[in-house]
């Protein structure tokens, strides 16, 4: 799965004259606060745990930066030492020392324009809470497989700074609507959110 967010991404420079890019590839759920949790679909939400990437950072997963989960445009890892992640209060937060190729040069050029200024992370659901609320269901992810991060054209998470499913996680989850995991979803609302399942498989 992807998710992305809309924090702004910062480039700034290095002592060796290098650059270095700076977002939140995903933020925690806080109540109240608009953009920290995402509607798959009318009526199914998702939120992100603070415990969510504590796996991925205690075993040091080995973790890439990538534009637009490209990964013919891999920016980063964290096993080279040129992507580092970490969690705060926000989110998941990652730091990537640019290469000096041309994506790299294309990226930096294009967040500082303003162009690109969400970001996202790819993952694996490991654990996960699921509960209804007034009507809406909710899923909140609490541990995952992480499998790259970075900047993207398209945010999701309106909180964060620089995801879209993949295609494995929408079959999947085209297979539960099938198989009336969400039995509740009228079957007018199921149609349409299998169509645009299919249409982005």
């Amino acid at each position: 799965m992807r998710r992305m967010t809309s924090q702004p991404v910062s480039i700034e420079e290095r002592d060796d004259g290098g650059k270095r890019m700076s977002g939140y590839a995903a933020v925690f759920y806080r109540s109240g606060e608009r953009g920290t949790e995402f509607e798959i679909w009318d009526g199914f939400r998702e939120r992100v745990a603070p415990s969510a990437f504590k796996r991925a950072l205690k075993e040091k997963h080995d973790v890439r930066a990538a534009f637009n989960h490209d990964s013919d445009h891999v920016l980063g890892r964290t096993t080279s030492g040129t992507l580092r992640l970490s969690t705060d209060s926000v989110g998941l937060r990652y730091e990537v020392d640019l290469p000096d190729t041309s994506i790299g040069r294309d990226i930096a050029e294009l967040v500082k324009r303003g162009d690109i200024t969400g970001s996202s992370f790819k993952f694996e659901i490991l654990g996960e809470k699921r509960f209804k609320e007034n009507g809406t269901e909710y899923r909140t992810i609490e541990d995952v497989q992480l499998f790259d991060v970075g900047p993207v054209t398209y945010p999701a998470y309106e909180a964060t700074s620089v995801a879209l499913r993949s295609d494995e996680s929408l079959e999947r989850l085209r297979q539960e609507m099938q198989q009336d995991k969400y039995r509740p979803l009228r079957i007018k609302e199921r149609m349409r959110v299998l169509e645009i399942i299919q249409k982005r498989l």
